[in-house]
């Protein structure tokens, strides 16, 4: 939990923006690519954060790591082709999208802060490329979940044959409690926090390898 560290959140505000813009960004262009007009339509087809960002998603998220943004909404009529596939493209794109910022990221902030270590501005700018990894990685792994509304039911439901569909149907009724329930006892940060750590270390590891012979 953040609570209220100011520095903390103000490190956490480009990460956020960042977070949000790219992971709704990427369910809108997918769509909009398999033919569905609709994010075009209602202007989600844009890395403008403002476009995405919801008001009290975005405070929780800043004060408690826990928020959301505006979803994308999306017509899978619309999709070319296999709509399940389709639909799983769509839940996929946020959190691929995520994943690779995150991606970019550390290797932005290896590379930065081997020029400007030791500078008076190079822990400020640290906190802020470490804001916005943790918030990528958090957002890409969490929204895998396959709880609803998160992204991994979407993937889910797609992959599932059709006659799971009342189940399923039952399961979104309930997927707000079972995510509250989830969060409060802490049961997904014994399951999220080992595996963001973990990419963030996989992370490093591959971006050393590549930049060491350069860097030196």
């Amino acid at each position: 939990m953040l609570g209220f560290d100011l520095p903390t959140i103000i490190a956490n505000i480009p990460a956020l923006l960042i977070g949000f813009a790219f992971h709704e960004y990427a369910h809108a262009w997918v769509a909009d690519r398999l033919g569905d007009p609709t994010p075009r339509s209602q202007g989600r087809l844009t890395l403008n954060p403002i476009a995405h960002l919801d008001l009290f998603g975005t405070l929780m998220a800043l004060l408690y790591r826990f928020g959301w943004a505006k979803p994308v909404m999306t017509n899978p009529q619309y999709y070319r082709g296999d709509k399940r596939r389709g639909q799983i493209l769509v839940s996929l794109a946020g959190s691929i999208m995520n994943l690779l910022v995150a991606f970019v990221v550390m290797f932005l902030w290896i590379l930065t802060m081997h020029f400007i270590q030791g500078s008076q501005w190079s822990i400020y700018i640290s906190d802020v490329f470490e804001a916005t990894l943790f918030m990528n990685l958090g957002l890409g792994i969490f929204n895998l979940l396959p709880i609803p509304p998160l992204d991994g039911f979407g993937v889910l439901t797609g992959l599932l044959p059709q006659r799971f569909a009342p189940q399923l149907r039952v399961i979104e009724q309930y997927g707000m409690f079972i995510l509250i329930i989830l969060l409060f006892t802490d049961i997904l940060g014994k399951v999220l926090f080992p595996a963001v750590y973990g990419i963030a270390y996989a992370y490093q590891a591959i971006i050393m390898l590549i930049l060491t012979p350069f860097l030196g």
